[in-house]
């Protein structure tokens, strides 16, 4: 189990980004939380084994169809404990 902070940027707000995350992060098994930045950027606090992280990072890399992924990091960061997968409209 770990926990990546993801940040992607380029279209990927107003294009069902952080919904179809939920999805995929659901499918998974993957908990954490999506967020749209004030910058236009998705942020993601993914928690989840190696597999289902790289899974997920590899859907960002994509997006949804209308999305336009331009870039995508990602950095390893201490867990929370997350129960389940939400998108959040701010940063609690």
């Amino acid at each position: 189990m770990k926990h990546l902070d993801i940040v992607v940027t380029g279209k990927v707000q107003g294009v069902y980004f952080r919904a179809t995350v939920k999805a995929v992060a659901d499918q998974l098994g993957v908990k954490g939380f999506a967020l749209n930045q004030p910058d236009g950027s998705v942020y993601i606090a993914a928690e989840g084994d190696d597999f289902a992280l790289s899974s997920l990072l590899e859907f960002c890399d994509e997006g949804p169809e209308r999305a336009e992924v331009e870039n995508v990091t990602s950095t390893e960061g201490e867990i929370q404990g997350f129960k389940d997968f939400v998108v959040r409209k701010k940063l609690k």
